[in-house]
């Protein structure tokens, strides 16, 4: 094997002395810092513009229809519906749309029933979260919709931070912050960093910008008649939540992020479930840029441009770092030494990992006002360029390019979450 790998020494060193390596290696160590500070530097300016801001809300309170699309959600929906009820809140509803769950979903749902606030749709077909959504929208009573997952729980004054946004009349949906409460694992601190430094973070940079890559699909508030106007859910999307947020605000609506707006729930405790989860969101993202792939050429839709470049930018990085990785590991192990490429670290590799760990600690420093243990979980920061970041990167090179491909399904299932715990 050492004696075939070092017959092609002279395809490494072509491959290491050409102009397109040099562009990629620059760009595999350019991109991801220049990202990084662009993000910190627009999160800290957002939060001191907007979220020291107060909130007012004026006129009497609008009713608010709560729509939570279920399904085996036994273990959780006590917690969630008990948590809904308690909000302070002067006029709300909630619908708990059960998607023929195979467990005690609608059974559990049923001891909350004796409250009038609260209604069951029970279905008997499995149809998705996005059909499910779509079949509550005819008997929600209220103009502004706020829906959450089912194992959320949310915090008491979730409604009064984003009820006031919708003031503002081209405002279609809002967005809330949520935050992981099941630390168990390593897996999970790392998940927890990550929705401070990493999604919350590009969330108030891309609000500076003007337009936000995707509501969260676990807490975000949507203006019914924006939704049905562009004819509700997309129900073969991977991810419906993004598909609404670029159609809605490729038709000039307004889409804003509250941090105030917290609300907890659940993430994989293991890597299977881990990847089962970004393999949908990589798909999700793949079939956007693809079913809006006008918007570079659209001078009207000028302002989804850092949107979808960033995107396009962050999936050509993947495909670059697994590629240059895999080089690298083959060269070292003939005896070959190609550029940038070492046992010990070197400028790219410290900027990068410094970088990192700046955007890590200053997103959980920033968001420790609503989650006061994400301190504690920023110890384990150092692992996430090493082993989380390469892992999430490995999932959008393997998905991307097939989901780009493929025809997706004309409804879009459930999946099953486990081990939570």
């Amino acid at each position: 094997m050492g004696e075939l790998l070092r017959s092609l020494w002279p395809y490494f060193r072509a491959i290491d002395h050409s102009t397109l390596y040099a562009i990629a290696l620059q760009y595999y160590g350019a991109y991801p810092i220049f990202m990084s500070w662009l993000w910190i530097s627009l999160s800290l300016f957002f939060r001191r513009r907007q979220e020291e801001a107060p909130i007012q809300m004026e006129g009497p309170y609008p009713f608010v229809s709560v729509v939570v699309p279920c399904f085996a959600e036994e273990a959780t929906i006590q917690q969630t519906l008990s948590a809904l009820l308690a909000m302070d809140y002067p006029d709300f509803e909630i619908i708990i749309v059960n998607d023929n769950s195979p467990d005690q979903t609608a059974e559990e749902t049923r001891k909350f029933l004796h409250d009038p606030r609260v209604r069951l749709l029970n279905k008997t077909t499995n149809e998705g979260k996005a059909m499910g959504l779509n079949d509550a929208l005819p008997v929600c009573r209220g103009e502004i919709l706020l829906i959450i997952d089912g194992d959320i729980i949310v915090s008491p004054d979730v409604l009064l931070h984003m009820v006031p946004h919708f003031l503002g009349t081209r405002v279609a949906a809002v967005t809330g912050n949520p935050r992981v409460r099941n630390r168990t694992s390593l897996l999970q601190h790392l998940q927890a960093i990550e929705f401070s430094s990493i999604v919350s973070m590009q969330r108030r940079a891309q609000r500076v910008l003007g337009r936000i890559l995707t509501v969260s699909g676990a807490i975000f508030a949507v203006r019914r008649t924006a939704l049905l106007d562009l004819g509700g859910f997309s129900s073969h999307m991977a991810t419906e939540d993004m598909d609404l947020t670029w159609r809605l605000q490729m038709q000039f609506w307004d889409i804003r992020y509250e941090p105030r707006a917290v609300v907890w729930m659940q993430v994989p405790l293991n890597i299977r479930d881990l990847w089962k989860q970004r393999r949908r969101w990589t798909r999700g993202l793949a079939q956007a840029l693809i079913r809006h792939r006008e918007i570079p050429f659209r001078w009207k839709l000028r302002r989804m441009w850092p949107i979808y470049y960033e995107s396009c930018g962050s999936i050509l990085w993947s495909y670059v770092f697994v590629l240059m990785t895999s080089f690298w590991i083959i060269c070292i192990a003939s005896g070959y030494n190609p550029r940038g490429a070492s046992p010990f670290p070197n400028f790219w590799g410290m900027a990068i990992a410094t970088t990192c760990l700046a955007q890590l600690i200053i997103g959980a420093w920033v968001d420790q006002r609503y989650d006061r243990e994400i301190l504690w979980s920023a110890p384990d920061a150092v692992f996430y360029p090493l082993l989380y970041w390469m892992m999430m990167a490995i999932i959008t090179s393997v998905y991307t390019l097939p989901a780009m491909i493929r025809k997706p399904p004309k409804v879009q299932t459930w999946h099953i979450r486990r081990d939570l715990a």
